[in-house]
């Protein structure tokens, strides 16, 4: 009977916080969800009668050979062509959407305008007020990426094969718009704009410094990405020049000692080149990458760092909440 009084009182505090971010931020969740139904239906369409038509096209345009008389439906590769490289955008373009509105809006309009401190003398305890600013927004983040992230992968692997000028896996675009990248960065852009928004407490400078920080936050996740998990190597003769397909790491030559040099050319097959790799010493190329067995390691991988750090952001926002409270009660 204790639990159940002690207990009681939250749950309506919690609905209550639930309904006025709702009203709040009413604006942004019907923009949001629109949006998502937009990105989500281009994407169905992407990978089902888009991808059948322009893999139909493809079909008929090899088939035609030289022959200038044959036709094909040319429109459809186009249009297949544009509609994956905008979708593929929009895709990734959501985490920084996230972070902007998270925090030009949900926190630094707040801070800003007085509101966040009003709640807090209203019953509404700081920590509590920034668990809803974090857990309904989280939640939605994460379904709305992670099914338009689901939807393109799926909208490629139809296409993959079919349609000859596809994007291969290891395209940047494609790479992380395929996986749970576009997942975690959303939700280490919410930190990102949580925080940004306690700190300065100004919506405009909040709004960029996340987005700013993501982009950031990204290019080095994107820099490191290619020694996150141990890459192949595949030795080939000079003859032949460097070979294995996937995600490039790095190439040169080896020479007999087993040192590892600058390829100065890349066919061996060439006088000229010939002869500037006997000067080196050089005995065959090599080459270390990632195959397509590696994705989904270098997929968990990133992820798990960006989860870190927005768990790292989300503690730190805590903490400027509660030294926040503390300072004004003193």
């Amino acid at each position: 009977m204790t639990a159940a009084l002690t207990t009681t009182p939250a749950a309506p505090a919690a609905a209550r916080q639930l309904r006025w971010l709702l009203r709040l931020h009413r604006p942004a969740l019907v923009t949001g969800t629109v949006a998502t139904l937009l990105l989500g239906a281009a994407l169905l369409w992407l990978g089902g009668p888009l991808t059948d038509a322009s893999a139909a096209a493809w079909k008929d345009f090899n088939a035609c050979g030289f022959n200038p008389r044959c036709s094909y439906d040319q429109d459809s590769i186009l249009l297949y062509k544009d509609l994956y490289t905008y979708t593929t955008f929009a895709v990734l373009v959501v985490p920084f959407l996230v972070a902007a509105w998270a925090g030009g809006s949900l926190t630094g309009r707040e801070t800003e305008s007085g509101t966040a401190r009003l709640a807090w003398t209203q019953g509404v305890s700081p920590v509590r007020w920034l668990v809803s600013r974090l857990t309904f927004p989280a939640a939605l983040t994460v379904t709305a990426t992670g099914l338009t992230a689901w939807l393109h992968r799926r909208a490629w692997t139809a296409g993959e094969h079919r349609i000859d000028t596809i994007k291969p896996w290891y395209d940047a675009a494609t790479f992380y718009a395929n996986g749970t990248v576009p997942v975690a960065l959303a939700l280490t852009g919410l930190a990102l704009g949580v925080l940004a928004g306690l700190l300065l407490r100004r919506a405009m400078a909040a709004l960029a410094t996340a987005t700013v920080a993501l982009g950031v936050l990204w290019a080095l996740v994107h820099a490191a990405l290619p020694y996150l998990w141990s890459p192949v190597t595949m030795v080939s003769a000079l003859t032949s020049g460097p070979s294995g397909s996937g995600l490039h790491v790095g190439e040169g030559v080896l020479t007999a000692d087993g040192d590892r040099l600058a390829a100065p050319c890349l066919s061996g097959a060439m006088d000229s080149c010939r002869a500037t790799l006997d000067e080196l010493g050089a005995v065959s190329f090599y080459r270390d990458f990632h195959p397509a067995a590696h994705y989904w390691p270098l997929q968990l991988v990133a992820s798990g760092i960006l989860l870190a750090v927005a768990a790292l952001l989300t503690y730190a926002a805590f903490q400027v909440v509660r030294r926040t409270t503390a300072t004004a009660r003193g």
